[in-house]
């Protein structure tokens, strides 16, 4: 029986070997553009909290609020691409990005802009695993850190061009355009995904049904953790309180549905095999620290240091580029050495130079800030792809989607905790200094305080997160050095 034209045997019969890197390639302007999404609004958050005329508590729901999303989409990841095959699974991901993008850009209210961001999340979070998931299916071992360092140079070009667009486009035609930059990419991203995307879902499992019950106590979980957080800025609310119960009580009762079920959402499981556990805790102390110094900086840049925009964004856009050649150079260590070795380096480094963020003021020279932000990139650099690695290796086939899921899983609701966080800390620092940012009386002194604490609180997090790194473990790749 002749294969279907759009079939993944067809494809791979007509591109041969090649096929594998063109699939990368599609699913990389994907993530571009949903990466871009998530880094290119921190830059317009200072301008936002204007117009809206909101604080830091809600303003920072611009961030956490796609993350939160991405956080819970990624779950879902698994059971779409069984259940739909890979190329329905992204296509209709970019489609959900691409309206999020047009409407958010169009929006009058700040509730229709928090719930289109909901929907660039959700989309995020189902484009997010696949590479990972392309990459240890289609690639052999030996080919696996090469292919996660080239993936990550490509994609890693969005941060590192976000925040430097982001801040050109807010201040030369405000923050609606910042939304509006990623219709290109989805257009294109549409385009490919019908062209080289096969049809079918390669799984034997295709029927597995939507485990609602686990989606019920993740989503319920989440959403009250992270709303608990932001109700903490008042603290004579019980609301805060409420929500944290009902978190803290969804949460567990998640793990044990997932340990019961016949058909899982996630198998936690995969969490009994120390790589992945450790894995697991590694993503989320870094992309607690990660991401709420990624929302943080562009703020600080502007309301601490005196920066406008595009200043702001020139100034992340060398530490994007670093970041980016740092990770296909890692994952070509991370194929001749221990990779958690790796994580630790990164782990340090990052932190180190998160921490030196306070050290700043707006006398530091431009030059100075740039290079103390690149080379925090740098270590971050060192961390993604010899986590990604380290977390699955060894791993039965089976076993990699659903470790694969569960590591990025935890790093971004890490991440997420990390922005709320953030954003309520801040809020009650600059509170406690008498300091309000829409005052343009108040010295740029006087805020910088708030953040000052804001960094070395981020270090001490990330650091923490090299001793789950020393757990790990991972054993010398084959044909390592000695």
């Amino acid at each position: 029986m002749t294969p279907r034209p759009d079939s993944l045997d067809a494809l791979r019969a007509r591109f041969g070997d090649r096929y594998k890197w063109m699939m990368i390639l599609t699913v990389m302007v994907g993530m571009v553009a949903s990466i871009m999404s998530s880094t290119i609004v921190t830059v317009a958050v200072p301008d936002l909290s204007r117009h809206f005329v909101i604080g830091q508590e809600r303003a920072q729901w611009v961030s956490a609020a796609f993350m939160a999303a991405q956080t819970l989409a990624m779950l879902l990841t698994p059971w779409l691409m069984q259940r739909f095959g890979l190329r329905r699974t992204y296509l209709g991901a970019m489609i959900l990005l691409l309206t999020g993008g047009i409407v958010g850009g169009l929006a009058v209210d700040y509730t229709v802009l928090i719930a289109m961001r909901v929907a660039e999340g959700l989309s995020a979070g189902v484009i997010q695993p696949i590479p990972n998931i392309i990459i240890m299916r289609s690639f052999p071992h030996e080919e696996q850190g090469r292919a996660m360092g080239i993936f990550g140079f490509g994609v890693l070009l969005a941060p590192a061009m976000g925040p430097t667009i982001g801040g050109l486009l807010v201040q030369s035609f405000g923050w609606r355009s910042i939304f509006f930059v990623v219709v290109p990419f989805c257009l294109v991203g549409i385009v490919l995904g019908r062209k080289l995307l096969a049809t079918g879902t390669g799984a034997s499992d295709n029927d597995k049904p939507l485990d609602w019950v686990g989606l019920t106590l993740v989503s319920v979980a989440t959403v009250c953790l992270l709303n608990g957080m932001v109700e903490l800025h008042n603290p004579s609310s019980a609301q805060a309180w409420v929500l944290f119960a009902i978190g803290l009580v969804a949460a567990p009762a998640f793990v044990i549905h997932q340990l019961r079920a016949r058909r899982p959402m996630l198998e936690l499981r995969v969490a009994a095999r120390r790589q992945v556990a450790m894995g697991a805790i590694v993503g989320f102390l870094y992309g607690f620290g990660l991401f709420g110094s990624t929302y943080l900086l562009p703020v600080y840049f502007q309301e601490a240091l005196g920066y406008s925009p595009s200043a702001a964004g020139l100034v992340m856009l060398p530490a994007g580029i670093a970041l980016g050649l740092t990770i296909p150079l890692a994952g070509r260590l991370a194929d001749r050495m221990r990779s958690d070795r790796l994580v630790m380096a990164g782990v340090m480094t990052l932190g180190v130079f998160t921490a030196s963020m306070a050290l700043f003021s707006p006398a530091t020279p431009l030059i100075v800030t740039m290079l103390f932000v690149m080379l925090s990139r740098i270590g971050l650099g060192l961390i993604a792809t010899p986590l990604s690695l380290s977390s699955v290796y060894g791993l039965p086939p089976e076993e990699v989607t659903h470790a694969v899921s569960m590591t990025s899983f935890m790093r971004q609701f890490g991440g997420a905790a990390g922005v709320s966080m953030v954003g309520i800390t801040l809020e009650w620092r600059l509170r406690t200094y008498g300091v309000n940012l829409a005052d343009p009386s108040i010295s740029a002194a006087r805020k910088a305080d708030a953040f000052d604490e804001l960094f070395v609180g981020l270090a001490l997090v990330i650091m923490l997160a090299a001793i789950a790194a020393w757990q790990m473990k991972s054993k010398r790749p084959v044909g390592a050095r000695k």
